[in-house]
C-alpha cells in the first residue's frame, strides 16, 4: 500500500501546473454541452473527478450556476480555485475533497453530472451505479470513458490494457451498461486524438523533461510508465480512446 501511495503522490507531482490531468479539449467540451437535452434554469451541476478544474470552470462559465467539483487531490482542487479566482468564478465553484465513490449527496439533487476521464477509478459500471441516484428526474450525465473503438484490438494493445486498465470495454459494451443502469444513451462522441496531444501529452512532456534526471526511483517509474503510455497511443490511437457518453436518467 505504501508503494502505491508513493506512486500516486509522484503521479500527482508530475501533473502539477497542467491545465488538464487527462485528455480533453475546451472546444470539444463546448460541442458536447451544445448537444445536451434541455436543462432547468440554473441547473444543479457536479463535476466528479474534476482535477484542476478544466471542466468545472467551463461549466461555471457556460451555465452561471454553482458547480460541485469533486476530486481526491487537494493539490488539484487548490489549483482549480486559484484559476477560478483569476476568472472571478470562485463563488460558482464548490471544491469537495473526497472519494468519488463515497459521495453522500441527496438523491435526485443533480441536474447535470459531468465526469471526464475519471470514472475508471471506480470502474465505469461502478460509477453509473454509484452516481445514478443523484440525478434529478430527467437529469443528464456526461461521462467520458476510455474504450476500444472496435472488437478487433491489436494484441499489443490488449496485453497492455490487461495491466493498465483491465476493465476497458468497447463502446457497444458501455452502451449496454448505460442502458441497464437507469440511464438511456442519448449520444456518443469520440474525443479527437489531437486533443490527447495538444492539451495533455505535449504539456505533460514539458513536466517530464524538467524531472527526467531525478534520482527519485518512484518518479522515474512514473515517467517510464507515462512515456510507454504515450508511445502506445501514438501507434494505436485509431484503436482506442475516450468516448463521451451523453445519457439521461430514466
Amino acid at each position: 500500500m505504501e508503494g502505491f501511495e508513493q506512486y500516486i503522490e509522484a503521479l500527482i507531482s508530475l501533473h502539477i501546473g497542467l491545465e488538464r490531468q487527462g485528455p480533453g479539449d475546451p472546444d470539444f467540451s463546448d460541442f458536447i454541452i451544445n448537444q445536451l437535452p434541455e436543462l432547468p434554469a440554473n441547473p444543479a451541476i457536479a463535476d466528479i473527478g474534476c482535477g484542476a478544474g478544466a471542466g468545472a470552470l467551463i461549466l461555471a462559465r457556460k451555465f452561471h450556476s454553482k458547480v460541485k467539483a469533486v476530486d481526491f487531490s487537494k493539490v488539484f482542487l487548490d489549483q482549480m480555485m486559484r484559476r477560478a479566482a483569476q476568472e472571478g468564478l470562485q463563488d460558482l465553484i464548490e471544491p469537495i475533497e473526497c472519494d468519488m465513490g463515497k459521495l453522500d449527496w441527496q438523491p435526485g439533487s443533480i441536474d447535470l453530472l459531468w465526469s471526464e476521464g475519471a470514472a475508471y477509478n471506480i470502474s465505469f459500471e461502478g460509477a453509473l451505479k454509484a452516481w445514478r441516484p443523484f440525478l434529478a428526474a430527467n437529469g443528464v450525465a456526461v461521462i467520458s470513458e476510455m474504450n476500444y473503438f472496435s472488437n478487433k484490438v491489436p494484441d499489443v494493445v490488449a496485453q497492455y490494457m490487461k495491466h493498465a486498465y483491465p476493465g476497458i470495454k468497447t463502446e457497444s459494451e458501455n452502451n449496454d451498461l448505460i442502458n441497464s443502469s437507469g440511464f438511456k444513451v442519448v449520444a456518443v462522441h469520440r474525443l479527437p486524438s489531437i486533443a490527447w496531444w495538444d492539451n495533455y501529452y505535449d504539456p505533460l512532456r514539458e513536466n517530464i523533461a524538467a524531472l527526467k534526471d531525478t534520482a527519485d526511483d518512484v518518479m522515474q517509474a512514473v515517467i517510464n510508465d507515462t512515456e510507454e503510455e504515450m508511445n502506445l497511443f501514438r501507434a494505436y490511437q485509431d484503436d482506442y480512446g475516450y468516448s463521451y457518453y451523453i445519457m439521461c436518467a430514466v
